[in-house]
């Protein structure tokens, strides 16, 4: 069972935990509890420290913009007033407080924040459901359109808006870089002609992916009722992010061993069976390595398309809160960094355990 336990750990990509595996299996509990102090408690210590910096970055912001609003009231206003905003500031109402960096403990109560926002936005959105089933198949049946919730998301389904959009736009990498690199991969000739579309295109930022496709959708779906919004977003993220799967891919296949070649050719294997039994079972380590980093990069432009496209998701959650210009609001776009970073996190790891399963060591 503990064997299993550290295999387990260590597929996932968290073999850092091993040793404190170890030592509650009781297995030289002397040299693994180095080794727990090395890899568990010093990252640990780390967090403390990078707290302990933020919440003193975070005061010593925060008493620079006190001076300077307590100054400006003085000048403008006089010393009572700013005797007032003094003392406003000291009992740490939100109405006048600094809008500064918050501090972790701020960024903690607004993630609880919008949490209860979530869970009361649901009840609503449950409410209108409940409210509207019956009258929506009456609609239905008679040919009408039927009434949608036309209420403000939450948080947490901007969450799960972004991630639908990221998928939808790595899948779309997937069906058009795989295909074009296994074809310039087979092909040096085609990989010599086509090179500079590669070379051009890569380094094209994210914008100006998303006003091409936004000229491209507009005209094509103008008269199609569909979220013209969301396909934006997916194409452009996709569009933006498959070059590292087309380069792995290519690369893949023109470096598979000569001898599996040879030896297809030995069994008079086809061209498609030589593809799928040979030549891209021996590509999946760069194949998944293109698309790790495809997801990556993926999930990275997201943010900046949906903010300058205006769709729903983490993106334009972060824009409002930036114009809303609140401290509460400054907290919340924390949080959202915070949460970026985690789930840009995980999907690299889901992207790890899936390369683990269907790809082989030497």
């Amino acid at each position: 069972m503990k064997t299993m336990t550290i295999k387990t750990v260590k597929f996932i990509g968290l073999g850092y935990l091993e040793p404190l595996i170890r030592m509650i299996a009781g297995e030289e509990v002397k040299k693994n509890a180095k080794d727990v102090f090395k890899r568990i408690f010093i990252p640990l210590l780390s967090v403390f420290l990078f707290i302990l910096l933020w919440q003193s970055f975070s005061d010593y912001l925060n008493n620079v913009e006190s001076e300077m609003k307590i100054e400006k009231a003085l000048k403008d206003q006089g010393p009572e007033a700013a005797k007032k905003l003094e003392e406003c500031i000291a009992s740490g109402d939100i109405s006048c407080r600094p809008n500064s960096l918050p501090s972790p403990i701020m960024v903690v109560g607004a993630l609880g924040k919008l949490w209860d926002d979530h869970l009361l936005l649901s009840a609503k959105k449950s409410d209108f459901i409940q409210q509207y089933t019956a009258m929506n198949e009456e609609r239905l049946a008679k040919g009408e359109t039927e009434i949608k919730y036309t209420g403000r998301p939450s948080f947490v389904d901007q969450i799960f808006t972004s991630l639908k959009t990221v998928f939808a736009g790595f899948l779309l990498s997937i069906i058009i870089a795989i295909p074009m690199g296994i074809l310039l991969g087979l092909s040096e000739t085609l990989r010599t002609s086509f090179n500079w579309i590669v070379q051009i295109f890569k380094p094209v930022s994210p914008v100006v992916w998303l006003l091409l496709v936004s000229m491209i959708v507009k005209t094509i779906l103008a008269n199609v009722d569909v979220e013209k919004s969301f396909v934006i977003s997916f194409i452009s993220v996709g569009l933006c992010s498959m070059w590292a799967t087309l380069v792995n891919t290519s690369a893949g296949v023109s470096s598979v061993d000569k001898d599996y070649i040879n030896v297809a050719r030995v069994l008079q294997l086809g061209t498609y069976s030589k593809i799928f039994k040979i030549i891209l079972p021996s590509s999946f380590p760069m194949i998944f390595t293109g698309l790790r980093i495809t997801l990556s990069v993926a999930w990275m432009v997201l943010i900046a398309i949906e903010l300058l496209a205006q769709s729903p998701g983490l993106g334009s959650f972060v824009w409002e809160e930036f114009q809303n210009g609140s401290s509460d609001s400054n907290s919340k776009i924390i949080v959202a960094m915070f949460v970026i970073g985690l789930i840009g996190f995980m999907l690299d790891r889901i992207m790890m355990i899936f390369q683990k399963l269907l790809t082989f060591n030497n």
